[in-house]
This record gives C-alpha cells, sequence and structure tokens, in this order.
C-alpha cells in the first residue's frame, strides 16, 4: 500500500514555480528544485517525476493560477473595459516585478518551446485560449458598438495579444509606466467606437 504523502502538493508547486520562474529551466537542477520545495531528490522524483515532468506541472500551476484567473475574473465585465482592465494588471504586475521575473508563460515560449515539441503545444494552447478571449471581448464590443467595426475582430484580438506578449518582454529590461503604457495606447485606439455609433449612443 502507498505511503500517503506528507507535504502540501499546492505549497510545493507554488514553490517549484517560483524556482523555474526566477532562474529559469535551464538554469534549475533537480538538486534546486528539492532544496526550494522542501523536499529529497527521492521525493521529488517519487512524487513528479524528473526535472521536465516538474516544469510541466509547475507550467500548468501557474497558468490556471494567472491566465485562466485573470481571464475567469474579467470575461464578466463589460468588453472594453475587461480589455482595459486586463492590460491594466499585467501592466501593474510588470512594474511591480522586483526580480524582473517577467511572464512564466513567455519565458517558456523563449526558453524551452522552440526545441520542445509538447511545451510548443502547451504554450501555443494557452495563447490561443488568450486570444479566444480578447476575440470574444472585440466581438460582443463591436455587436454593443463600444469597439469600432473598422478592423475585422479576428485582426484586432491578434494585435492585442501581440501587445500583451510584447509588453511581458519588454518589462524584463525596462519596467518604465510611461513606456509600457504608451505602448499599449496606440493599440487601444484601434478599438475606439465608430464616430457614427458615438453620435448615435449620444442622440438615444
Amino acid at each position: 500500500m502507498a505511503r500517503p504523502r506528507e507535504f502540501d502538493e499546492e505549497k510545493v508547486l507554488e514553490l517549484a514555480v517560483e524556482q523555474f520562474w526566477e532562474r529559469g529551466y535551464e538554469a534549475t537542477s533537480i538538486r534546486d528544485l528539492a532544496e526550494a520545495m522542501g523536499l529529497t531528490t527521492a521525493s521529488v522524483y517519487n512524487a513528479f517525476g524528473d526535472k521536465r515532468a516538474v516544469y510541466r506541472r509547475a507550467l500548468d500551476f501557474y497558468v490556471e493560477r494567472s491566465f485562466v484567473d485573470r481571464v475567469g475574473r474579467f470575461e464578466t465585465k463589460s468588453p472594453r473595459l475587461a480589455i482595459d482592465a486586463f492590460f491594466s494588471e499585467i501592466i501593474e504586475r510588470s512594474l511591480s516585478d522586483s526580480k524582473r521575473k517577467g511572464c512564466m508563460l513567455v519565458n517558456s515560449a523563449l526558453e524551452v518551446a522552440p526545441h520542445d515539441a509538447e511545451f510548443q503545444r502547451v504554450v501555443a494552447d494557452v495563447l490561443v485560449q488568450v486570444e479566444g478571449f480578447f476575440l470574444r471581448c472585440v466581438q460582443r464590443g463591436q455587436e454593443d458598438g463600444s469597439i469600432g467595426n473598422r478592423h475585422p475582430a479576428t485582426n484586432l484580438a491578434r494585435t492585442l495579444l501581440g501587445s500583451l506578449l510584447g509588453i511581458r518582454v519588454l518589462a524584463r529590461t525596462r519596467p518604465e509606466k510611461e513606456l509600457l503604457e504608451g505602448l499599449i495606447q496606440p493599440v487601444f485606439a484601434l478599438l475606439e467606437p465608430n464616430a457614427t455609433k458615438q453620435l448615435e449612443a449620444a442622440r438615444s
């Protein structure tokens, strides 16, 4: 009969996330992980597998606690407010990142995914989900007039996704409020309602 685990799996995964997030995949050894997680190397192998397996669990945990949580919180807001709030939070988190760790998902896209087909699929799937969130917001906004329809919703959603990734990468070397907000403002300008829609709304 297997012995019950003598540790809080959620807590040790949080510690694994912090280790990978701060040092990256390649620079983190299984011994580093064991020390950070407060486990023996044997316990890490028994509970999670090798370093790659731990990284996969840690990345899934990070995505659930960051992107999935954020999308869930903002999905219920009005379309334009949801997009504004999403980027406001991203910029705020980027500016408060004193260790300049960036986004673990974006870091994975740059460090791990190019050399690992499984992680390439994992990262791509999450980015598709984020793009889907932006697309739903834009489509709803174009329907209610709060977002202009001069550009196809798909193109706007992809532009927002690209801006998100750019902010997260840029903030690691230049975490400057004016710079990051200046990057997203021209993109927000693309979302502005059509003049005729604004006039109709003012008259109604």
